[in-house]
């Protein structure tokens, strides 16, 4: 299977082809494997003027409609499957086995979008609280926001759209979205599917745009909804700017795991190599801190640095390959800096360690100076760090020491412990014997903190996209126009 040369941009669910100016590279040979039409101010606004024009049709659209587009998706997804993982692969270095691990999810999520689409259900409730409401009842229902903005990442380009798309068409709500420039081929099959859809014209457009050109995804008042996925210091930027528009972030993370000493080390050890370097440990809730009980400290370090080392790194369209490329040479100079500059400042190196371009080796620190960058910082990439603890409540105090909040895994067999993680952990999520790393499509997903506003998860995002509209019946009065009638 080969990928096309060029892919058009998406406007008012139209395909357009206006230029090639975007060249997305293979991440592993650094050669341009394809180009992308890249979309201008102008097509920006009218990509925004036609979701405008589309929010009442896509508000009255039957459920059981919203439904039918995202089951087509589903279908069309499988059946495009490997296409998709060849994409993923390609445009962002992603071993092919990760790549399809995402397409999965990508079906999952629409999937999960289609059976929420017709769950949109409210509530019925009594307003007879004290005798002023006497004779009152109320009701409330869920009602599209109106036109969404969305602004997806480069790590998960397919799921992370995908949280974002599905969730808007299972309540009414038309959108345009700003895929990765890196990025861009999973957001575009996914609006070649829409296309053959009955969406209502203007319903969504797929448009990418350079990060100076896409203002108006953020600025423009048209917009009722910003939904944005990436780094804390461009999504706190966004949100400043967004005016009275409601803002969703999901932000960074610098995952912490801790171990306790009763820990199953080598389930434990299985789960965290894996949480740290899976998609070379690209991923906001990929593990980087790993905190251990000092009884189990030095069999875990040991059992760690021997699984690290037998990781296949190399091209990702081999099956046996675990890490692949970061997604450019700048990111990985910037981890590798980080790895040198905590070393030189007494950090010990435990595997790994050097880089080849945008590969950079699974590395494993310990004796991290806690004012380091490779402590404070979101690594978003396979480098992990390792520190023991005697206290769980220092434990969870160290996992707490970060201005970062998405999620925190524990792997323990102590109930109590497990209730006073979940009670302490100022996270979005806490994960019981397993890695932060883990995520379900339908669960509620976000951060505190530096790591964002607002869940996903598709119920939740589309709580997100809806707004309560109430309904109040004063039943007396009705009963006393009866007795006039009479």
């Amino acid at each position: 299977m080969k990928l096309k040369s060029t892919y058009p941009l998406y406007l008012a669910n139209e395909a357009k082809q206006p230029n090639a100016d975007l060249e997305v590279t293979d991440k592993f040979t650094g050669e341009v494997a394809f180009r992308v039409a890249l979309a201008d101010a102008a097509t920006i606004d009218a990509g925004i003027a036609a979701a405008a024009e589309a929010a009442e049709p896509m508000a009255r659209m039957p459920s059981y409609e919203r439904q039918d587009v995202l089951n087509h998706c589903v279908a069309r997804f499988r059946e495009r499957f490997d296409e998709l993982a060849l994409a993923l692969c390609v445009e962002a270095g992603k071993p092919i086995r990760d790549s399809e691990g995402e397409v999965t999810r990508l079906i999952d999520t629409f999937r999960i979008a289609a059976e929420e689409s017709v769950r949109m259900t409210g509530e019925v409730q009594p307003l007879d609280i004290s005798p002023r409401a006497q004779g009152y009842m109320g009701m409330w229902k869920r009602v599209p926001i109106g036109p969404c903005s969305f602004i997806s990442p480069f790590n998960f380009p397919l799921n992370l759209a995908a949280h974002k798309i599905a969730p808007a068409i299972a309540v009414g709500c038309p959108f345009v979205i700003k895929p990765a420039s890196r990025t861009p081929l999973g957001t575009i099959i996914i609006g070649e599917v829409l296309a053959e859809t009955g969406l209502p014209r203007g319903a969504f457009s797929v448009l990418p745009a350079s990060r100076d050109g896409a203002d108006l995804f953020t600025t423009d008042e048209r917009l009722k909804l910003l939904s944005f996925t990436g780094s804390p210091g461009v999504g706190w930027d966004l949100k400043a700017k967004a005016g009275k528009k409601k803002v969703v972030l999901e932000l960074g993370g610098n995952a912490a795991v801790i171990v306790d000493r009763d820990a199953d080390l080598e389930d434990a050890v299985e789960r965290i190599v894996f949480g740290a370097f899976y998609q070379s440990g690209q991923s906001c809730i990929g593990v980087q801190r790993i905190i251990a009980h000092a009884d189990v400290y030095d069999e875990l370090k040991k059992r760690l640095v021997a699984k690290t080392r037998s990781l296949v790194a190399g091209n990702p369209r081999d099956r046996d390959t675990f890490i692949g490329p970061m997604i450019d040479v700048k990111e990985a100079q910037r981890l590798d800096n980080w790895v040198r500059e905590a070393v030189e400042a007494g950090a010990t190196l435990l595997c790994g360690g050097a880089r080849d371009g945008a590969m950079l080796q699974a590395t494993l620190l310990e004796g991290v100076d806690r004012s380091s960058a490779v402590y404070t910082e979101e690594a978003f990439g396979p480098v992990a760090i390792l520190s023991s603890f005697t206290s769980f409540d220092a434990a969870l105090d160290e996992v707490n020491d970060s201005k970062f909040g998405l999620q925190a895994g524990i792997f323990t067999r102590d109930l109590f412990r497990m209730f006073e993680a979940w009670d302490r952990l100022d996270v979005g999520g806490v994960v019981i014997n397993d890695v932060p790393s883990y995520r379900v499509d339908n669960m509620p997903y976000g951060g505190v903190k530096e790591s964002g506003l607002g869940r996903e998860g598709v119920r939740f995002a589309m709580e997100d996209m809806t707004e309560i509209r109430n309904l109040v019946v004063r039943r007396g009065a009705g009963a006393a126009l009866k007795q006039m009638g009479e």
